[in-house]
């Protein structure tokens, strides 16, 4: 039995600007770090065999932050990357209606297709149920890779918003992903107000 803890990475300047990031390489910011080290107390004393993180820095410094904790490495995968937005990436609301109009979504901004997408997520799913049958993975990536994600794994899956360092928990039992766990954003409780 895999048990995956998948983790959409701490907030950056652009999640609170309402830009998109997509694969553009944005850092967390001061408050991303402080959520990355609060998550990583979530996990201390806990058994996990490995990390894996998308290669972009927010997910990468996020996904270390938890290696620290638990004394693991942490291994980056390109197939973790957010989808590639295209166009689209670096505007908000706001650029994009001025840019292209009202009726912006109804044309091609070259955002990464559907089937490379779901290459990407079978592909790697594929390969931790293989390399780790029996094991427990902590996966660091992004909110709309991991919504896409969640819609292939599971038959009746309705897509969310992922909190910042939200943690999310599936059992992969007898060929059939269960979830235990959905954005869950408990730790974060303990960040206002205290010196971490």
């Amino acid at each position: 039995m895999t048990t995956i803890a998948f983790i959409r990475h701490g907030v950056t300047d652009w999640n609170l600007e309402a830009r998109a990031q997509g694969q553009s390489d944005i850092p967390l910011n001061e408050e991303g770090l402080l959520q990355a080290k609060t998550l990583g107390r979530r996990f201390a004393g806990e058994e996990w065999d490995t990390v894996y993180s998308s290669d972009l820095s927010r997910a990468k410094v996020t996904a270390e932050v938890i290696g620290n904790v638990l004394n693991l490495p942490v291994q980056t995968d390109e197939r973790l990357r957010e989808l590639h937005w295209g166009d689209m990436e670096g505007t908000n609301e706001e650029e994009r209606i001025e840019r292209w109009g009202e009726h912006w979504r109804d044309l091609d901004l070259h955002f990464e297709k559907e089937e490379n997408i779901l290459t990407r997520i079978k592909s790697f799913t594929d390969q931790i149920t293989h390399r780790h049958p029996d094991g427990r993975v902590i996966v660091v990536s992004h909110g709309a890779l991991l919504n896409d994600m969640f819609t292939y794994l599971l038959e009746d899956y309705e897509r969310c918003r992922f909190g910042n360092t939200s943690v999310s928990i599936f059992k992969f039992v007898n060929n059939k992903w269960e979830v235990k766990l959905l954005n869950c954003s408990a730790h974060l409780e303990t960040m206002e107000g205290r010196k971490i």
